[in-house]
């Protein structure tokens, strides 16, 4: 599908989107450095398993709220908050209030009201595309984020440490921006009979919308098939979430510096910080240039091989890091990440998409996130783990637990396969 054939939401939604990504990655993968300097590693983990647990309930809220009260109208709501949220952040990061406790504050608040943007955005998709194009649309998008993983880090390594506070506010900015473009130039997507179905709700006693809600859930949940992939996929976070947590102190604290180019008596030489900025903008490069390729390549096997295949590579991966120590070791063992990485991004939210059915895209999509958001909580822990039983030992556990996702995407593929195993669902 061309992108000049997309639907106008689309198309505003991608530059916004793309606009904040930018600033985003400017300051996000040095938040686990600026957090364990302020509070140490053990707090570090148990903070933002904290914020996470929040995050999670606020993802399922905003997938039942995606369906009830509108795509466009959450999509709005969330960027606004996270606006303030980054608001927060940037005073308490600033030299005059220099205040960590209140700058987790800001960023749980920025965490939360992204949880809630999420389900929204990605059932918009599904809203105005038609099946067989959403594994490239999702992809598209995929790699725009992914562009900005590239200048974003680099950024960031020059910026982000003298001048957080700065990054901090021009995010809150651009968020502000954004909530006001898409306020004034998104038309709603949801679909008639959902906003029926919504609407027949209407006037209802709170608690009574808190219990269809919950029962909504446990339909999503009683999907055996969908279920067994949200676990594989909680399992799997754990592995790619590291880029933004365990990788940047694992480089902090092994390598104090380290050669680049050399060429005479003229080298070029990073610390462990620094190479941390180079590495993920690397990660974003392989991203922005190789996703559509990956995305065709993997269209031409079954989800089965992609999903399994996927699983596995990640564990080379995260074994590969361990277990180098220079850049180009370094380099080789993230282009192997990356590689896993491409394989699921739009096949992935293209599988959930054919499994949702359409009175309950934003749900499904709200459950389907459930495996970043719960995986983003489990995650930190690694830090601490690192500090109790090594890097080495941590990340072997870590590629222990993409070969368990492995594992279970196989038995849920045998399940999807026996069409008497799936649940039917039941329209309200």
């Amino acid at each position: 599908m061309r992108m000049r054939d997309w639907d106008h939401n689309l198309k505003i939604r991608l530059g916004g989107e793309a606009a904040f990504n930018v600033i985003f990655w400017t300051f996000f993968p040095f938040l686990s450095i600026y957090f364990t300097d302020a509070f140490g590693k053990g707090w570090t983990g148990l903070l933002l398993v904290l914020s996470q647990l929040l995050s999670v309930l606020a993802n399922l809220v905003g997938g039942y709220c995606a369906d009830r009260f509108g795509r466009k109208r959450m999509m709005v709501f969330a960027a606004g908050g996270q606006s303030l949220g980054y608001a927060l952040f940037a005073c308490a990061a600033s030299p005059w209030v220099n205040m960590p406790v209140a700058s987790f504050v800001g960023f749980t608040l920025a965490s939360l009201f992204g949880a809630l943007y999420w389900p929204a955005s990605q059932a918009m998709v599904a809203d105005v595309v038609d099946e067989k194009d959403q594994s490239s649309v999702f992809a598209i998008f995929y790699t725009a984020a992914n562009i900005a993983v590239v200048v974003g880090p680099l950024l960031g390594s020059l910026l982000y440490h003298d001048n957080p506070y700065v990054v901090l506010a021009a995010a809150a900015i651009i968020c502000a921006l954004i909530a006001m473009v898409m306020s004034c130039q998104l038309s709603e997507t949801r679909p008639e009979q959902v906003a029926n179905r919504s609407r027949s709700g209407d006037g209802a006693p709170w608690l009574s919308s808190i219990s269809t809600q919950l029962r909504d859930y446990k339909i999503i949940a009683a999907d055996r098939v969908f279920l067994l992939f949200s676990i594989a996929g909680v399992l799997l976070a754990q592995t790619f979430m590291q880029l933004d947590l365990l990788f940047p102190v694992f480089l902090e604290e092994t390598v104090s510096q380290t050669t680049i180019l050399a060429f005479g008596d003229w080298d070029l030489t990073m610390t462990g910080q620094q190479l941390f900025g180079l590495i993920v903008s690397e990660n974003g490069l392989f991203v922005a240039v190789f996703t559509l390729l990956v995305t065709k390549w993997m269209a031409m096997y079954r989800d089965r091989y992609v999903f399994i295949g996927g699983a596995l590579i990640y564990a080379i991966g995260m074994l590969m890091f361990s277990s180098m120590s220079t850049f180009w070791g370094f380099s080789a063992a993230i282009a192997v990440f990356t590689l896993a990485e491409l394989m699921s991004a739009g096949p992935q939210q293209a599988f959930v998409a054919r499994l949702a059915p359409q009175e309950m895209r934003g749900q499904y999509f709200a459950a389907a996130s459930l495996r970043f958001t719960l995986g983003r909580t489990i995650a930190p822990m690694s830090i601490p783990l690192a500090g109790w039983i090594g890097f080495k030992w941590t990340f072997a556990l870590l590629a222990l637990l993409a070969v368990f996702a492995a594992a279970i995407y196989y038995a849920m593929f045998d399940r999807l396969e026996d069409t008497s195993d799936r649940v039917p669902h039941q329209s309200k």
